[in-house]
């Protein structure tokens, strides 16, 4: 998403200047009329009225206008001021999370902790949205049919609505073409699989064609497809390839032995000899489609290509185990956030479920679970992402440091592999590191304290190596109320490696405005009472120093002072 932010006075500029998007300041409706039709989204810093008088006349389609939020100079307020289902919601929580303001967002669905119809990850949505909307926030929700897709899961709202049902107009869920109707709303899940097969060269208007003949011969909707499959041979394909691009989806392919081994109604013993598998587009439609796909429309042939339809029994799950950063919002990759937007289901423990509440909308189903249940949490991840939904288990910090990424991995395939994606994070010692100076400059190691998972005695071995290996160390899990003598025994190991004035350092909520603490000291000195289950020691090696208040360990550049011209 591109951003930019624009201010008009000094104090504005201040304030946008605390932003990770691009900054211009000056004139604002010269800007704005510039950047109108190149950017996603605008943070205005100056007044709503002014705001409002701007962008007026450059207001046309909601869908293709960018997300504007207006900011006042004090940074009090972040108002989702145009395009709030479209962006200007979720840049406005951003943005107040950044700077420690307070969103308002107006829209009727959030304020009544309603699902946006148009906005439901999964679904495209057609129809007379507004009014069923409208219905429904009047407190009589839609009826729900899905029978055309019995087995498809539903946002948890939907679910509750097909449940009670009521006057409030119809969501139906399909992937057939519906005519349109006042009061009713089409949901299109990406339940079609188109599979390809085609002579060299054949061209992509008429796989196209003959593809679009395929859908309004069974009354199935192009808005439904949701990939496009062949053989490894057509990889590369011009005309497959283009189809792929021009729906919008992800062209995947298998090999022939795969393919051949897939039962299908029409094989053929002339594309066996050819490519090495009896059939390619409807071998290549039900593979991809998954277990328990159908048929749906079988083998349509060309001169030069044929295609067929398989309509999955459920969609394709994914869980993205991500990694929040240690506090703030302004720690916090993009990548991370946008994963939780794109999930369906949110799952973690308490706290850090509460470091990505701005990410969250109505849409999303909440699973929140205490701490030391950490398997349980990974089990119903990957059981949620195998039945098809789309999940992100969060982290604080990196989710493969001392997190969830490594056993998410172990417990995958008791649970069929389904697709996993790692999004990574700054963990604690890089941002306590950041707030020190430089004290990773050179070799370093973590190591937990935590006898819980991992007996003392092999930690002793590990500090032991650490101690004569000379790195730096960062501990995590240093102390808590009931484990308070693995950090003066971790330190006495140290001790004799290490100079008494050796460089060493507690900090305290790294990554969170207000609540941050540092502590600066040396390995003799320091107090263990004084560090708890949210602080992170960081004990230097023997070349580790102080410099000022900054600690730095030399990499071996040189850096004597520039001389004197």
């Amino acid at each position: 998403m591109t951003v930019v932010t624009i201010s008009v006075t000094e104090a504005g500029a201040a304030l946008a200047q605390r932003l990770p998007y691009r900054h211009e300041h000056g004139d604002l409706g010269d800007r704005v009329r510039r950047l109108w039709p190149e950017v996603d989204g605008l943070v205005l810093v100056c007044a709503t009225g002014i705001a409002v008088r701007v962008i007026a006349p450059l207001l046309g389609d909601k869908h293709e206008d960018p997300a504007v939020v207006c900011v006042d100079d004090g940074g009090r307020w972040a108002i989702a001021l145009a395009g709030g289902h479209h962006g200007a919601n979720a840049l406005a929580t951003e943005v107040a999370s950044l700077l420690g303001a307070e969103a308002v967002v107006t829209t009727a669905t959030d304020s009544a902790d309603l699902p946006a119809l148009d906005m439901l990850p999964g679904f495209r949505c057609a129809g007379d949205v507004a009014a069923v909307t409208r219905a429904w926030l009047d407190g009589s929700p839609p009826t729900v049919d899905a029978s055309d897709l019995p087995h498809w899961p539903l946002p948890a709202a939907l679910m509750s609505a097909l449940s009670v049902g009521g006057p409030g107009g119809a969501v139906v869920v399909t992937d057939r073409v519906v005519p349109e109707a006042a009061g009713t709303v089409v949901l299109q899940p990406e339940s079609l699989v188109v599979g390809v097969g085609s002579s060299s060269g054949a061209e992509a208007g008429g796989i196209a064609e003959l593809l679009a003949g395929a859908l309004a011969e069974a009354g199935l909707s192009r808005d439904a497809v949701g990939l496009v499959a062949s053989v490894d041979l057509k990889r590369g394909e011009p005309g497959i390839v283009a189809l792929a691009a021009e729906l919008g989806v992800e062209l995947r392919t298998f090999p022939a032995d795969v393919l051949a081994g897939q039962d299908v109604p029409t094989p053929s013993d002339v594309v066996a000899q050819a490519v090495g598998t009896p059939s390619v587009a409807e071998a290549a439609a039900l593979v991809a489609a998954g277990p328990g796909a159908q048929l749906v429309v079988p083998k349509r042939r060309s001169s030069e290509a044929t295609v067929a339809i398989a309509r999955r029994r459920r969609p394709e799950g994914h869980l993205a185990v991500v990694g929040l950063g240690p506090g703030d919002a302004a720690f916090r990759a993009p990548a991370a956030a946008a994963a939780v937007r794109r999930a369906e289901v949110v799952i973690g423990y308490d706290l850090y479920v509460d470091l990505a509440s701005d990410l969250l909308a109505p849409h999303h189903e909440v699973v929140r679970s205490p701490i030391g249940a950490e398997a349980d949490r990974c089990h119903d991840a990957l059981r949620r992402a195998a039945e098809g939904r789309h999940v992100a288990l969060v982290c604080s910090g990196d989710p493969g440091v001392f997190a969830m990424a490594s056993l998410v991995c172990e417990l995958a395939p008791h649970h069929g592999n389904p697709p996993l994606t790692i999004v990574p994070g700054v963990t604690a010692a890089h941002a306590a590191a950041a707030v020190l100076g430089a004290p990773l400059g050179h070799d370093h190691a973590a190591i937990s304290l935590s006898d819980l998972l991992t007996p003392w005695e092999v930690i002793e071995r590990r500090l032991q190596a650490v101690a004569e290996g000379d790195m730096v160390v960062s501990f995590y899990n240093p102390r808590s109320q009931r484990r308070t003598w693995q950090l003066p025994r971790a330190l006495e190991f140290l001790a004799r490696h290490r100079p008494p004035a050796c460089p060493a350092a507690v900090v305290t909520d790294v990554g969170r405005t207000g609540k941050e603490h540092v502590l600066r000291t040396t390995v003799a000195e320091l107090d263990p009472t004084s560090v708890g289950m949210l602080s992170l020691v960081v004990v230097g090696s023997s070349t580790t120093r102080w410099i000022g208040s900054r600690m730095v360990t030399p990499r071996g550049y040189k850096a004597e002072p520039e001389s004197a011209p």
